[in-house]
């Protein structure tokens, strides 16, 4: 599905797109998976977008705001909230379309 049908619909989705980084990562364990997640904003051509990145998986992203980024993964909706774009990374399990981040020509996954 592309990115702006994605961002105006309620369904899952996924998608690539390029943004431009707006906060500075923000570090959590995730309450279902017990991982370390990296989370941070982006601005996107549609809306903004919160990214967020397993990183017991894939290597931390050293964004900074200003960032120019290219990211590749699923799309939820949070009521009232900007969306979320997580699974930005590969799937050890193989169950799940991998996701990336792409950061001055350096692929995170």
């Amino acid at each position: 599905m592309n990115f702006d049908t994605a961002y105006a619909g309620t369904r899952p989705a996924e998608v690539t797109f390029r943004a431009t980084v707006t906060s500075q990562p923000r570090f959590f364990f995730g309450t279902h998976t017990k991982c370390e997640h990296e989370e941070f904003g982006v601005q996107t051509a549609d809306g903004p977008a919160e990214v967020i990145d397993n990183v017991d998986i894939a290597p931390r992203v050293p964004v900074e705001p200003g960032d120019s980024i290219d990211v590749r993964g699923e799309m939820v909706h949070d009521n009232g909230k900007p969306p979320i774009v997580h699974w930005t990374h590969h799937d050890p399990q193989a169950t799940h379309e991998d996701g990336f981040i792409r950061l001055r020509g350096r692929v995170y996954a």
